[in-house]
């Protein structure tokens, strides 16, 4: 058997949702339906930034990981941390996981924060991922939440998080650069 880590925030957490909501738990259904051996780890925590990751990534190294799903700066871009910072602790976080682990294979989930954000800060913030996933040679996902964001039909009341039909987007985001690295 293999093993995904899903490193996450509230969004792979499923925030508000049962945890059989979330998109790491619809992807075990989904490597479960296509006969693939693999158990996910859903390491979501609500409210979790970057530097927060770079902490507690420590207390799962001790998992066995083939595949580790990155999907951590979404706090980062709202509370308006400096894109270098989050860019540097996604780095850390990458370096730990490699260290321990030289043989998986790593995908980053991309964040965006609106345009309306003033500034250069949108951008800035959305080239970090790019960036890092071209220098570490990862998977890449460009923006999880794609088709999500902005689409009440797809998020919680609050707005901010997606709902079960929401997650499911999520999921097939993921799966579609996931299905080329199982085996």
């Amino acid at each position: 058997m293999k093993h995904i880590l899903f490193f996450g925030n509230s969004l792979t957490a499923g925030y508000g949702l049962p945890a059989a909501q979330a998109y790491p738990s619809l992807i075990q259904a989904k490597l479960k339906e296509e006969g693939f051996d693999y158990k996910v780890w859903n390491a979501g925590l609500s409210g979790d930034t970057t530097a927060g990751g770079v902490h507690r990534i420590e207390r799962w190294l001790d998992q066995p990981m083939d595949i580790f799903v990155l999907a951590l700066g979404a706090n980062d871009g709202l509370r308006g941390i400096p894109a270098r910072e989050t860019s540097q602790n996604l780095q850390e976080i990458i370096d730990k996981v490699r260290y321990k682990y030289p043989e998986v294979k790593i995908v980053l989930s991309g964040m965006e924060i609106p345009d309306i954000v003033p500034g250069r800060y949108a951008a800035e913030f959305r080239k970090l991922f790019r960036e890092l996933a071209l220098k570490n040679n990862t998977l890449f996902i460009p923006f999880l939440l794609e088709g999500v964001v902005g689409n009440r039909h797809l998020n919680l009341p609050d707005g901010v998080h997606p709902n079960a039909e929401g997650q499911k987007l999520l999921a097939q985001h993921t799966w579609n650069v996931l299905k080329g690295i199982l085996s």
